[in-house]
């Protein structure tokens, strides 16, 4: 039986641990977003929309976001992400700010290169959607959230 010298063992489980830790490492993780604190009757308009929020939005499964929160929800692998009961955005004091109707739920559409992110107006809580690069000039993923929030998040007119 041949014996290892001190130097190749001590490198042996290193390696070991960084073949493991490469081979257990996945690209479907969840990502990681700030969970909003909202009073606790805009958390209820939050906790009823989440229980009425689609398992596909724009053909991405559900993936929700750590950590878990009945105030964040994710489809696809960061594509879209949605979190509820979000201060009011400054960028809503704006005049100029762009907007869009969607089934009957208005928007606030900022644009980021990382992709756009719109949030809910006119309702009783903030909904934010923020959508991947991809999504640059598409907001049809908010067709498939839509009816959702405008069945549990009241509109404040």
């Amino acid at each position: 039986m041949r014996r290892l010298s001190g130097s190749r063992s001590a490198r042996l489980p290193a390696v070991l641990v960084l073949a493991v830790t490469v081979g257990c490492s996945s690209t479907d993780a969840p990502p990681s977003v700030p969970v909003p604190s909202p009073p606790a009757e805009e958390a209820a308009f939050c906790h009823a929309l989440d229980k009425e929020l689609p398992k596909t939005v724009a053909g991405h499964d559900r993936n929700d976001p750590e950590p878990g929160s009945a105030t964040t929800a994710g489809w696809g692998d960061a594509a879209i992400v949605l979190r509820c009961g979000v201060p009011r955005p400054e960028r809503m004091s704006d005049p100029q700010a762009k907007g869009v109707d969607v089934d009957g739920v208005n928007w606030m559409l900022e644009e980021r290169d990382s992709g756009p992110r719109f949030t809910t107006t006119y309702r009783k809580t903030y909904v934010e959607v923020t959508l991947g690069k991809q999504y640059l000039h598409d907001i049809s993923p908010l067709s498939d959230l839509a009816a959702p929030v405008a069945d549990t998040v009241p509109s404040s007119l």
